[in-house]
């Protein structure tokens, strides 16, 4: 049987057993809440990292964007420049190429003023000055539509009038008032002529 002496140990150990287990859970929160603190700590540094990161990112693609911004915005000026002296300077060969012309016609009339001057020394120069002003035209694209003979093309022939020809057969252009002209293959100007038509 036991006595009252050696319960007494016993309830002592239990006692400070329980104040033990008592006290473990109060220090657990206080690890927890510090090991919180310090991840809390290292998330906030890694966001400044990202969000500086970041910024310079958007730094570099703003800087980016305002190059490609000011670089369009001079092609565009260049090519609106461009255009403006294509269309400016758009006849500057022809002009170039009809001042011998020019240069011929006054010769011509300074010529036809002198006292020597003849009928047949100012047709020549007028004959040589129309050739020269034709294969002018020639050159920049330019021929004359003169059909005479040819059959009547109411895509290159105006036809001013018609008239009964026992030679020519119906639809044939007769005479040509006014030559016509092409640019580059383009109508520019129908031919003006008088058209044969069956005899009545």
């Amino acid at each position: 049987m036991t006595s009252d002496s050696d319960q007494i140990p016993e309830q002592d150990n239990d006692k400070q057993a329980a104040a033990a287990a008592a006290q473990q859970p109060e220090q657990a929160p206080a690890v927890d809440a510090e090991q919180a603190d310090a991840e809390q700590q290292v998330s906030i540094e890694e966001l400044a990292q990202e969000l500086t990161k970041a910024q310079a990112t958007i730094k570099d693609y703003w800087d980016q964007i305002m190059r490609l911004n000011a670089e369009i915005e001079n092609n565009r000026k260049r090519a609106q420049r461009d255009i403006e002296h294509a269309h400016k300077y758009a006849i500057s060969n022809l002009i170039e190429s009809l001042l011998p012309v020019t240069d011929s016609m006054e010769l011509g009339l300074n010529a036809s003023q002198a006292d020597n001057a003849t009928l047949d020394s100012i047709r020549e120069g007028m004959t040589i000055t129309l050739n020269m002003f034709i294969q002018t035209l020639e050159k920049n694209g330019v021929q004359a539509v003169d059909p005479v003979g040819e059959k009547f093309n109411p895509e290159h022939h105006q036809a001013m009038s018609m008239m009964e020809d026992a030679e020519a057969s119906p639809n044939t252009v007769l005479t040509v008032m006014q030559k016509g002209y092409l640019l580059n293959d383009r109508l520019v100007r129908p031919a003006m002529v008088v058209v044969s038509k069956e005899k009545s």
